[in-house]
């Protein structure tokens, strides 16, 4: 290892204020509760204990504890990581503090922490760190959605590990092996197992030592390792030697440092994810032995692997085959002596790769529960794979794991083979340590600190430091790239006692045995560090020789190797105090060492700062000072580094660092100048010679330190004092005076007098690098002129600049720093000439030019169009340059390649090694200028369009870029201006699918905000919602109880804002208060007969109060967000009375009438699911709070069943586990059991889970095997089964399903009165069930065609003879039923509904005529006899719904469903005998009604006018002849059943809208309440009135196939008769109405107010055969039609931004918005109220004509923006004490007024800097001719659209008339000053000198300003002097105006023999 370590002159810097340093964790632990919490939970017995800690008990634990352990502490510090939100970019230190069984987590910086998490833990903390586990973002996409990194604390117990997370989750993983450290990495964490030395393991058995854990939720598993210099995995195996150990770890690079106590080396290893080909050859391969002793290699072990027994199945504790050789071989003496021989050849052998042979897996078997300290626990599934002995089981018992003398190989192969553990991490080796040639005795002892630390040039270096030895060892590495592996180069060993990293400043603290501290930079020393407030022995050592360290290394023995580096607590060996200082005094014979407190070790190093521990044991904390604080110091540094030899660079670096950190050394802001003096002393200047260098402003006194570094040895003795005289305080304190003369020139040293000293250094270190520093800190001062934040600091690097231009004679840059600073430069007259033999030895870098690369040069060239050079610019120093080259490239250019193929044709990459060649390449030139083939009047066109399409690619990029508006406000305004247009152009129309940070960018708040995705909320349960709206205000007790008070106000307040219909409705659909019943007392009845008349009329109205919640389910639909502490609120169903006048109360359970049994029953449960409803998909609710919410008494039952059946409609019963699903239906109950199958068939629609399949077959008899027991399932559970597999097989068309189905429809009764009871049920379900199955397959029922589905449904529909039954369900129906006779024929009124239904929904929307000509009503007398009505109506909607297309909404279409027969006969008075006139009656309403019925289906949701028209109208006749004496004909029931169904058509229609005219019909039959109306009629009308309210105006209904089949089911057009009446159809199924239901709700919100308000929209449908691509407007808040009908969604103006949404691409951004209650964020421009406040738009300030003087008090109703009415406030009004007068005033006035108008409020700064320029210009006030450029830019840009044919579009961002009055008056200025000072500017286009300074600005800005070309000093001087000097005066002379001057700069620019005619042909 070499030694030699470039080392500077002593020197000494000076640290920062010490602070005194405890932890913060110590103080907090001494007021910790934990002690008596101990003391409490040592009373507890153990088991108890057991499940928290893993391990047998706290009380076994706490015995071995003594009071030392209980002391033993340790802490760990970090830099600071911010857990999101306010305080990102906050430097603080994080500690982890560990004593005894608590972790404090502290956060800040000492003394000011705060407690970040605490924990206790059941025993005591072995070790606690932090570590960060990957979690893929969603696990069902996997790995290629990216990864989020979940930072977390791990601590070790004895027998498990907990992890926490940031986040609040908690894990906790037992260990199945006792580990002896833990490691954090880049993947997870690696646990090296400890090992047992009491137990030695079968002789030759190696175990994994390592493993990996790279979740808590995962398994361990062993580590593999890779030997150095094999790149196939065939080497990989386990990392098994015990000998090996790791003593670091870093995450990046991703490496382990081991150190391996038999050789004593340090390896290097780096550690990856397992390859797919290392794995195989672990887990598959024999491990081939030194051949199989004895021969006795069974055939069943080929694949011995480590088992894994964690499957519940599998038996507990049972091992598998135990290696290649069988067991009993193992255990024989040779093979013991085998292995032993092999295993000492291995430990002698010096190389690790033969060494570290490959185990077999099988040798885990010494992990077993010996090593476990948990005995008693039952084995966990992780620890019985590492626990169980690999030999094979005792024959004692199955559970014995110990090993059996007698055991043979025989009984190990019955054995189940088992699955491996895979293993995760591979280690492969990068490096080792080559072993000193002494031998033994030198061998290296154990690293006790290992680190990563790179120097200020960025090499980087791994240190080990071994304490024995008294040395640090530093390997430098190189990083190539992020695949390659880390290549390892030299070693260097400094002599040290201990170390520490700061990686802030790319250096490290060295602590010398000396006991001095001194800084090194990597393997370069720095100096030596003076820390103020303690003694440095330093003085001492100056006469002790210089390789002290050897001796200390002989005399410290190797084995106390002190482990410092954050010890586990358990092996915190210290050595202590007293030895070490007597080993010190025995070292340096010195005695005054012992009374000092001298440091003993190093510690805790976070970013610069480091904690001292000293002798005494007091600990204090130092910080290190930083290398600069200045950002132009850093910059410069960064470019020196970036152009210099890394030698060069790091020995400036250094000499910069000890110079600006010397002992009592300048403050910070004389930095610059330090720096300055440093440099150019480097680079060979005499700075004291200089007068501008010789005065920049120290302000203390310069240290003897730094007056030494500055005397160079060349310049001898009287020089070096020469100089200590000028630095000292008295000179300069003299010179200060003198300065306030008129120039710098007055100080310039006369060329006579001293001549000798203005020369340069030859032989200064980076004399030869003068011309690449200057080039690139050139580079440095155009990247600083970019940002405003620093354009100070531009001037003070012009000042170095200009100096070494000078003296390398660049005169173009020269010229160039004029123009930029004139007063400045003009001061400078010196220069230290350099010869010109010397100038061509420099090395000069290619890209120094004779032309001076000007970046606002370039973009000037770029915006006239002319020809452009790539720029250079230097990587990752001058970004901002970059990105604006390429923005200009691609905006202004066009050019759409720009920022990704064509980036070299704009932009000249430098790298480091560029030096200047005689042949340079050919250089690009990229024209801006227009194609010359495209016509001026194709270019106008197509400017738009491409304009539009580059400003989207040019915001998108930057954004991509990280630019933000913040950076964007710094580029100074003339270089942001097409920038800011772009972003212009995108925000009047941008993308609504673009990133949150995009739409940041362009200012549309309104976007971001949609990108944040919220949801509207009430306020009551917005728990870290973003939007909240305040409940109604009328909250009284009732009101809030009656279930409904979710409803969002504001929004029904705008969609029907002219009444109260939400009100009502919420009047006529609680259940919650009495009813009032209102019977008057006749005289002759008597009080008990009045009570029992009140009781009947009670009586009635529950019937009524019973249905009600099934409408409320719909009314409230998704409103509710609930809070997971809470159970969900569920109204009451009230059933009382209150009766009039004396408001008594009147009960049903008085006794005095018959109540029918169980008659709640199902309305409780409707109940239950209308509360279910309320709950939004998108809530946050998981399996404990469905179960939270489970009822305590048994009458809820009913009730938490129709919530079960509810949240399954939500989507969220799928977050139910499976135990509790089974725990439900266990119980019995026969709800709870309709509601959870119901719920969770819906849950999953369509999904054939197999899961829920299994749980729904169990309850249907006819899927289950024929010889199975049969299990009494109730009846209504088997409907809803059967309805569930329907759902669950929803559109699959499952063969067997589907089979057996079809069957069950005609399902015969059997004996003993089984399926003899409300049959009709169960076949309508079997028939919508198949129905649901084949949905919409039509004839294309793969694989059904022997089942002839159409015809066998056809059978079942008209009657005939019954089918053989085949199949498996055959031998259940053999028997015939003992009650019901129904022969060998089919019982059509039980099939007839259910295959009517299949066969409507088989043959959905196919329009298949064939089928439906079988569904005709029969059209003879004769035939109508023989069917009932209810089933022509059947018949009518499901032929309709087959020929889907053919539905009309006009009545006429309705009446041509009825028959020839019925439509001639009806209102005939004079028909003949035979005809039954009821029959037609009857017939005719039933028809009617189902053909009101399929319109419903067919305009479902869609509010189409005419079809509302239409239904209205039926609606009303049927009223009509309710009320009419022909009522008696068609019956009273048919005719309300009729008028029901005709209602929930007209429902279906207007579903959402709430339409008044049907509110007044649902009202009206609401208040029937006679005995005529029963239970199903009040359901009807009241379903028919949630779905007109359906979620409170959010929702509506959907056409789609799955949508109608819900819509079949809910609908089913027979209500039940009574409360507890299912025979006909499933009351529950009424729900099922939800699966239909969607929201398409768009609710614009103000992004300002975040209130709901209006927006107009154009919505735009597609073409289809009906109509052609229409626009219709519409006022949101608005129900959209269905998406698949639009094709696009626009806001429009003109007072909201406009933003639209395109449907071609897809609807899912559209569909997710509606999802979230179709908050669609608009922002209102500026100047327009709300539609709210200003319906018509009068009152905008817009709209009325822009004022005189524009009143500042005006402008808070333009904006509500803080800053503008700011700036409203301070600067438009007149006031006594401002400076500015009137007219300055106005002109702000009239500038806020033209921002806030023309909504671009971020062009205020442009236009007040464009007129303060002006107003600058013309007071002759410009120091800088910055300003100018700037305007310049903004001229040429502003000329270039005019050019482009787009002088008055909607993106021109400057008022014209602005510009013009602004150009006006700077062009007068520059005329008026070229009269005046024709001789000034005739000289210099001569090349005269320029002396005054006022002149020099002036003659500045005007070139400046006219694009005058450098035309000095070039070899045509002359002759372009008298061309130029000719055309300017003629242009003067002759009067012409002097923009016509300006527009002949681009030629004054051209070749310089440019012809006199051209000149005066432009002019």
């Amino acid at each position: 290892m070499s030694e030699v370590v470039y080392e500077e002159t002593v020197t000494m810097i000076a640290a920062g204020e010490l602070q005194s340093f405890v932890p913060f964790g110590r103080e907090h632990c001494r007021n910790h509760p934990n002690a008596i919490n101990l003391q409490l939970r040592q009373l507890q017995p153990a088991s108890e204990l057991w499940a928290s800690d893993g391990a047998a008990g706290l009380v076994g634990s706490l015995q071995g504890v003594t009071l030392h352990e209980r002391e033993r502490e340790c802490w760990q510090l970090r830099k600071g990581c911010v857990f999101g939100g306010e305080h990102q970019g906050a430097e603080f230190e994080e500690e982890l503090y560990t004593t005894g069984n608590m972790v404090v987590w502290s956060q800040g910086s000492c003394p000011n922490s705060d407690v970040y998490k605490a924990f206790t833990v059941d025993s005591p903390v072995q070790q606690a760190l932090w570590c960060n586990f990957t979690v893929p973002h969603n696990e069902k996409v996997g790995k290629e959605v990216g990864e989020t990194l979940e930072q977390t604390v791990c601590i070790v117990q004895n027998s498990c590990l907990n992890v926490h997370t940031v986040t609040g989750k908690d894990f906790t993983a037992p260990l199945p092996f006792q580990v002896s450290n833990l490691w954090a990495t880049k993947f997870g964490l690696l646990l090296e197992r400890k090992n047992s030395s009491d137990q030695p393991s079968a002789p030759g058995e190696c175990l994994p030592t390592v493993f990996s854990l790279l979740h808590p939720l995962e398994e361990v598993a062993p580590v593999l390792c890779q030997s150095a210099g094999v790149s196939d995995g065939s080497r990989a195996h386990y990392m098994s030697d015990s000998n090996m150990n790791i003593v670091f770890s870093c995450c990046q690079p991703s490496i382990l440092v081991c150190y391996d106590s038999a050789q004593g080396i340090h390896t290097v290893w780096t550690l990856r994810t397992v390859t797919h080909h290392e794995r195989s050859v672990v887990l598959r391969c024999p491990v081939q032995q030194s051949g199989s002793p004895l021969g006795l290699k069974a055939p069943g072990f080929q694949t011995s692997h480590l088992r894994n027994i964690s499957r519940l199945d599998s038996p507990g504790g049972c091992a598998g085959p135990s290696r290649t050789t069988g067991v009993s071989a193992q255990n024989s003496p040779l093979h013991s002596a085998l292995h032993g021989h092999q295993s000492r050849m291995m430990t002698s052998s010096p190389s690790v790769q033969t060494r570290v042979h490959s185990p077999s897996i099988s040798n885990m078997a010494a992990l077993s529960r010996s090593h476990s300290p948990g005995m008693a626990a039952p084995s966990f599934s992780g620890a019985s794979r590492f626990n169980m002995s690999f030999h094979s089981p005792s024959s004692k018992g199955p559970h014995s794991l110990l090993l059996s003398p007698n055991s043979t190989t025989n009984e190990s192969v019955l054995l189940p083979e088992m699955e491996p553990i895979r293993p995760d991490l591979c280690m492969e080796q990068l490096w080792s340590e080559t072993l000193s040639a002494g031998g033994r005795r030198e061998m290296s002892s154990q690293a006790s600190k290992v680190f990563v630390t790179s120097d200020l040039c960025e090499n980087h270096f791994l240190c080990l430091l071994v304490e024995s030895h008294q040395q640090l060892r530093c390997v430098k590495f190189i990083q190539s790239n992020d695949m390659s592996p880390l290549i390892f180069a030299s070693v260097t060993t400094i002599p040290a006692k201990d170390a520490e990293p700061l990686q802030n400043i790319g250096a490290m603290l060295v602590l010398e045995s000396s006991g001095s501290l001194v800084l090194y930079t990597g393997v370069t020393r720095v100096s030596k560090v003076f820390v103020p407030g303690l003694l440095s022995p330093t003085f001492s050592l100056s006469s002790q020789p210089p390789h002290l360290h050897m001796a200390r290394e002989n005399a410290s023995t190797p084995t106390i190797a002190t482990s410092r580096h954050l010890q586990r607590l358990d092996e915190a060996v210290m050595l202590s105090p007293v030895s070490e200082r007597s080993q010190n005094t025995t070292l340096h014979q010195t005695s005054w060492l012992d009374d000092l407190m001298s440091i003993r070790a190093l510690r805790d190093s976070v970013c610069n700062r480091v904690t001292l521990e000293l002798s005494n044991g007091t600990m204090l904390r130092v910080t290190i000072p930083e290398i600069a604080t200045s950002e132009l110091v850093k910059k410069c540094l960064q470019a020196i580094r970036f152009i210099l030899p890394k030698e060069a660079a790091l020995k400036v670096l250094v000499k910069w660092y000890n110079m600006y950190n010397a002992p009592g050394g300048p403050s910070a802001h004389v930095e610059w100048s330090l720096f300055v003096t440093c440099l150019m002393t480097l680079m060979g200047y005499n700075t004291e010679r200089l007068a501008w260098t010789r005065n920049l402003n120290f302000e203390v006194p310069l240290s003897p330190v730094i007056a030494a570094k500055k005397a160079r040895p060349s310049d001898g003795g009287s020089d070096e004092d020469w100089d200590y005289l000028q630095s000292s305080h008295y000179h300069r304190q003299l010179m200060s005076h003198l300065v306030c003369g008129p120039t710098y020139s007055s100080f310039a040293p006369s060329a006579t007098t001293d001549s000798l000293s203005v020369y340069v250094d030859s032989s200064a270190p980076l004399f030869s690098f003068i011309p690449s520093l200057f080039s690139v800190l050139h580079l440095l001062y155009q990247e600083i002129q970019l940002d405003q934040l620093q354009i100070a600091g531009a001037t003070n690097l012009l000042c170095l600049l200009q100096q070494l231009a000078r003296d390398l004679h660049l005169d173009h840059y020269i010229d160039l720093y004029w123009r930029d600073c004139p007063a400045l430069v003009s001061s400078f007259t010196e220069s230290c000439p350099i010869d010109q033999t010397l100038i061509a030895q420099m090395q000069r870098p290619s890209f120094l030019k004779e032309e001076p690369p000007s970046v606002i040069g370039w973009f000037s060239s770029c915006l006239r169009g002319e020809e452009v050079l790539p720029f250079p610019f230097l990587p990752g120093i001058c970004e901002r340059t970059r990105l604006l080259v390429l923005s200009y490239a691609l905006y202004i250019g066009g050019n759409e390649n720009a920022i990704s193929s064509d980036i070299s044709v704009y932009l000249n990459k430098l790298s480091a090694g560029q030096k200047s060649s005689s042949s340079d390449q050919p250089i690009h030139r990229q024209s801006y200028a227009a194609k010359p083939e495209l016509s001026n009047h194709s270019l106008a066109s197509n400017t738009e369009l491409s304009n539009q399409s580059l400003a989207e690619k040019l915001v998108v990029w930057l954004t991509s870029e990280g630019f933000t508006l913040k950076d964007l406000e710094t580029v100074p305004f003339g270089v942001a201006l097409p920038i800011r247009e772009a972003i212009y152009r995108c925000r009047e129309q941008p993308h609504s699918d673009w990133s949150e940070e995009v739409c940041l960018l362009i200012g549309r708040q309104d976007l971001t905000k949609q990108a944040h995705k919220m949801n509207l909320t009430k306020s009551k349960t917005s728990v870290g919602s973003g939007l909240s709206f305040e409940p109604s205000s009328s909250t009284e007790a009732d009101e809030e109880e009656d279930g409904m008070c979710d409803i969002i106000q504001e929004v029904t307040g705008l969609i029907w804002s002219e009444d109260l219909r939400v009100q009502e409705v919420r009047r006529l659909l609680q259940s919650s208060r009495p009813v009032r019943v209102s019977v008057l007392q006749l005289p002759e009845v008597s009080d008990h007969e009045y009570i029992e008349e009140k009781e009947n009329k009670l009586l009635q109205l529950c019937q009524r109060t019973m249905s009600l919640p099934v409408g409320r389910g719909f009314f409230t639909l998704f409103s509710y967000h609930p809070v997971p502490t809470e159970p969900l609120p569920v109204p009451k169903l009230n059933l009382t009375g209150r009766a009039h006048p004396r408001n008594t109360m009147v009960d049903l359970n008085s006794g005095n009438i018959d109540v029918p049994p169980n008659m709640t029953s199902w309305a409780s449960f409707h109940n239950g699911v209308a509360a279910g409803l309320k709950i939004a998909p998108v809530s946050q609710v998981d399996s404990a709070w469905i179960a939270y919410n489970k009822p305590k008494s048994p009458e809820l039952a009913n009730e938490y069943a129709g919530f079960l059946m509810a949240l399954g409609l939500n989507g969220h019963l799928t977050k139910l586990a499976t135990l509790n699903i089974h725990d439900y239906l266990t119980k019995g109950h026969e709800m709870t059991s309709i509601g959870l199958l119901l719920g969770v068939s819906s849950a999953k629609l369509g999904t054939m889970d197999m899961s829920i399949t299994r749980l729904l077959s169990i309850h249907i008899p006819a899927l289950l095997p024929p010889t199975s027991t049969e299990l009494d399932v109730p009846h209504n559970v088997q409907v809803a089964a059967v309805v569930g597999i329907g759902l669950v097989y929803q559109g699959t068309g499952h063969r067997h399903n589907a089979e057996v189905l079809l069957a069950e429809i005609g399902r015969p009764p059997g004996p003993e009165m089984e399926y003899c009871t409300d049959r009709e049920s169960y076949s309508l379900a079997a028939g919508l069930a198949l129905g649901m199955v084949c949905l919409g397959h039509g004839s294309n029922l793969i694989g059904m065609t022997d089942l002839n589905v159409p015809e066998q449904l056809y059978q079942y529909m008209v009657g005939g003879h019954r089918r053989a039954q085949v199949g498996a369900g055959r031998d259940r129906h053999k028997s015939p039923s003992y009650q019901i006779k129904e022969g060998d024929t089919i019982n059509v009124d039980v099939t007839c509904p259910g295959a009517t239904l299949a066969l409507a929904m088989i043959y959905l929307k196919t329009n298949n005529r064939s089928i439906a000509d079988w569904l005709k009503a029969p059209d003879t007398m004769f035939l109508l006899d023989f069917i009932k009505p209810e089933f022509l109506l059947l018949r009518t909607l499901a032929r309709c719904i087959i020929m889907w297309d053919e539905i009309l909404p006009d009545a006429d279409w309705v009446s041509s469903n009825v028959p020839k027969i019925i439509q001639e006969n009806i209102g005939n008075t004079a028909v003949s005998e035979d005809i039954n006139m009821e029959t037609l009656a009857q017939a005719h309403d039933y028809i009617i009604a189902g053909a009101c019925l399929a319109v419903g289906f067919r305009f479902a949701g869609s509010a189409n006018s005419e079809a509302f028209e239409c239904l209205y109208k039926f609606c009303s006749i049927f009223m009509k002849c309710l009320n009419s004496s022909t009522a008696g004909v068609s019956g009273l029931y048919n005719l309300q059943s009729c008028l029901s169904m005709a209602l929930l058509a007209l429902s279906m229609v207007m579903s959402g809208s709430g339409n008044l005219k049907v509110l007044q019909l649902c009202r009206f039959l609401h208040r029937r309440t006679g005995a005529e109306m029963n239970y199903g009629f009040h359901m009807a009308h009241h379903m028919a009135l949630g779905l007109l309210f359906l979620g409170a105006g959010r929702f509506t209904l959907n056409t789609s196939n799955s949508g109608i089949a819900a819509l079949l089911c809910a609908l089913y057009p027979h209500f039940p008769a009574h409360s507890t009446d299912n025979r006909y159809h499933l009351q529950a199924l009424r729900h099922l109405l939800v699966l239909a239901a969607g929201p398409r709700l768009l609710v614009p919100v103000d992004v300002d107010s975040l209130k709901p308000c209006y927006a107009p929209l154009d919505v735009t449908y597609k073409e289809t055969q009906w109509y052609k691509e229409t626009t219709v407007e519409l006022m949101a808040p608005v129900m959209l039609p269905e998406l698949q009908l639009l094709k696009q969604v626009k806001v429009k103006g003109p007072r909201y931004w406009e933003l639209s949404i395109d449907l071609g691409k897809g609807t899912q951004h559209l569909e997710s918005i509606l999802s979230r209650d179709g908050v669609l964020y608009v922002k209102l421009r500026a100047g327009h109220l709300p539609f709210k406040d200003d319906p018509q738009g009068w009152k905008s300030l817009v709209a009325s004509n822009q004022p005189t003087f524009f009143k500042p008090q005006s402008v808070s109703t333009l904006t509500s923006d803080p800053a503008l009415l700011s700036f409203a406030e301070f600067f438009c009004k007149t006031s006594v004490g401002t400076k500015h007068g009137e007219d300055t005033v106005a002109v702000f006035s009239t500038i806020l007024y033209e921002c806030v108008t023309q909504e671009s409020p971020e062009m205020l700064p442009t236009y007040i800097d464009i007129e303060q320029a002006v107003r600058a210009l013309q007071g002759g006030q410009l120091s800088q001719t910055f300003p100018l450029w700037q305007m310049r830019l903004v001229l040429e840009f502003c000329e270039r659209r005019v050019l482009d044919g787009a002088p008055n579009s909607p993106g021109a961002l400057l008022s014209s008339e602005f510009l013009l009055v602004t150009k006006n008056k700077a062009d007068r200025v520059m005329e008026q000053w070229m009269k005046d000072n024709r001789a000034l500017l005739s000289s210099y286009l001569k090349g005269g000198d320029l002396l005054e300074k006022a002149q020099s600005t002036m003659l500045a800005c005007f070139l400046v300003y006219c694009s005058v070309p450098s035309l000095r000093n070039t070899h045509t001087v002359e002759a372009e002097g008298s061309l130029l000097e000719q055309y300017f005066w003629w242009c003067s002379d002759h009067g012409f105006p002097f923009r016509e001057l300006l527009k002949a700069a681009p030629l004054l620019q051209g070749a310089p023999g440019l012809p006199q005619n051209n000149l005066e042909m432009k002019s």
